[in-house]
């Protein structure tokens, strides 16, 4: 297997009003992202992730029950076999994200991991759940409205091409499971993201290159672009991009395009790197026993 793997980070925007039915919503964007892992695929990826509950706006913008019939059952839904298909026909690795449905009526932000022979590998359901008002007309990322909190834990995922975690958005805030995925032996972490610009814009290219160089690992951020009506909570600004073990940017993308991002994983420099800084070595679990006991 080779030490390099290319990497394709797919931004969007959404380009249905969301007064329209959630039907509409799922099935104009499933058939646009049918279209940009494609093409993806064509400029030499050979693993993919979408953005943050790709198939629609980012409704938790508004609480309301009508969003409640965007979520499928993972792997058993329409959407995850229909990219299972994909990632077989294009034999490319894909990462999921969508709204998951669990039994009658629980709900869960998820991740999917398909393989490059189509397989369903599992799902990282979203640990950490904001629920923060935003200054434009009562918008807020209302989301314990629409999710509880994942139950999973942090998985790896050994794939074709690369050993996979996934953190999803608002995760990023928290250094404690991008550790673990690291312990857990990730070569890269994806995090797929739906965040306006404001209050935390300026940790967008700051967080989570700290990670991968706490961590040892490469990291995929994605984030959508655009506006959303009705709601105009505030703008998307995409600059997705796949951030090396040293903290350095492999490649960034635009703050307002539709856009495939492309970029080299080398799991060499993931050894060199953690060769010469061996944070893993150095580490001291014995002291951190009233990490989890402390309450703020």
């Amino acid at each position: 297997m080779s030490d390099q793997v290319v990497i394709g980070l797919i931004q969007a925007k959404n380009d249905v009003h969301g007064d329209e039915p959630v039907e509409v919503h799922k099935e104009t964007a499933i058939e646009k992202h049918i279209k940009l892992v494609k093409e993806a695929k064509e400029k030499g990826a050979q693993m993919v992730c979408l953005q943050e509950i790709f198939y629609g706006p980012y409704f938790c913008t508004e609480q309301s029950t009508k969003w409640y019939d965007a979520a499928e059952e993972i792997p058993n839904g329409p959407t995850t076999k229909l990219f299972q298909e994909l990632a077989k026909e294009l034999g490319i690795v894909i990462i999921l994200p969508i709204y998951e449905r669990e039994g009658i009526a629980t709900y869960y932000n998820t991740a999917a991991v398909i393989d490059a022979d189509g397989s369903y590998l599992g799902k990282y359901r979203k640990t950490h759940i904001p629920h923060v008002g935003v200054e434009a007309k009562g918008c807020g990322f209302w989301e314990k409205y629409y999710f509880k909190p994942g139950n999973l834990g942090y998985q790896v995922f050994d794939t074709a091409f690369a050993k996979v975690g996934v953190y999803i958005c608002y995760d990023r805030h928290f250094p404690e499971g991008a550790r673990l995925l690291g312990l857990r032996g990730a070569e890269i972490v994806f995090n797929p993201s739906a965040t306006v610009a404001g209050l935390s814009e300026y940790l967008w290219k700051l967080e989570q290159p700290a990670h991968a160089v706490a961590n040892g690992y490469y990291l995929g951020a994605i984030n959508r672009v655009g506006v959303e009506a009705p709601w105009n909570m505030g703008e998307f600004y995409g600059q997705s991009y796949l951030v090396d073990p040293r903290g350095e940017f492999v490649s960034t993308g635009t703050r307002d395009k539709d856009e495939v991002i492309i970029g080299i994983m080398d799991k060499k420099m993931i050894r060199e790197v953690r060769d010469t800084w061996q944070f893993y070595r150095d580490r001291r679990p014995e002291t951190y026993e009233e990490m989890t006991a402390l309450l703020p």
